[in-house]
């Protein structure tokens, strides 16, 4: 349990979280984040454990089925971009929420960028001002952005976070579960492209949909793949 050779203060108030979606040709970047206050090893331990008996592992890893029977185990009924969302394990409490970056933000920004956004605004969104320390533990190799100011928390990048910690592994759930959902909803506007199969994925038949009926509305249009059949 990674989480347990990473932090050894206490309390310690702990945010973790990933992102789904850097790879697909449409749609958003979406962000999970999970927040919970520790008050010692023990009771960090015993939550671990009980995350690890429903079944947490990297969202990429497990079905869609598997993830949603891991969310129904721990009470998480029902996930909208940017709202918060409350379970307890353990008795302790559990915030979560996702947070999305939409195309257009990846077409300005770029995908990596939009991504570290994601994951920081999310991560802002349920921090808090108390005195106790925060760690927040990110997915991958790089810390937020802040440009000339100083992170306000111990950021710890963890490269495979999903695979590696559990507390990521929660939050790449949320966020690939409400990522295929909302693509799904997609599908619906703009069934042509198959969106309900390969969730932007590029895909060989997501690909020759692309060439044959140009981008939809919510294809990235400074990806490879999509800005060769942009039509004037």
């Amino acid at each position: 349990m990674l989480e347990l050779k990473l932090i050894s203060n206490y309390p310690q108030f702990i945010i973790a979280t990933d992102e789904v979606g850097r790879g697909p040709l449409s749609g958003p970047v979406v962000a999970g984040a999970i927040s919970l206050e520790i008050q010692s090893r023990e009771d960090l331990k015993s939550l671990l454990k009980a995350l690890k008996k429903v079944g947490i592992q990297d969202s990429k890893k497990i079905s869609q089925s598997k993830r949603r029977d891991i969310l129904k185990a721990l009470g998480v009924n029902e996930l909208a971009f940017r709202e918060v969302g409350e379970v307890t394990i353990q008795g302790i409490i559990i915030r979560h929420i996702t947070w999305e970056m939409d195309h257009q933000v990846i077409d300005e920004e770029n995908i990596l960028s939009a991504s570290l956004r994601a994951m920081k605004e999310a991560a802002l969104f349920l921090s808090h001002k108390k005195n106790s320390s925060t760690t927040v533990l990110i997915d991958g190799n790089k810390k937020f952005r802040w440009g000339i100011k100083e992170s306000p928390w111990t950021e710890i990048p963890i490269i495979k976070g999903d695979m590696k910690s559990l507390l990521i592994g929660l939050s790449s759930i949320l966020a690939k579960e409400k990522r295929d959902s909302f693509m799904q909803e997609m599908h619906i506007l703009y069934p042509v492209y198959g969106f309900n199969t390969h969730a932007g994925y590029p895909t060989k038949d997501h690909r020759k949909a692309i060439e044959l009926h140009g981008p939809s509305p919510i294809h990235r249009q400074t990806f490879k793949g999509v800005k060769e059949f942009i039509r004037p």
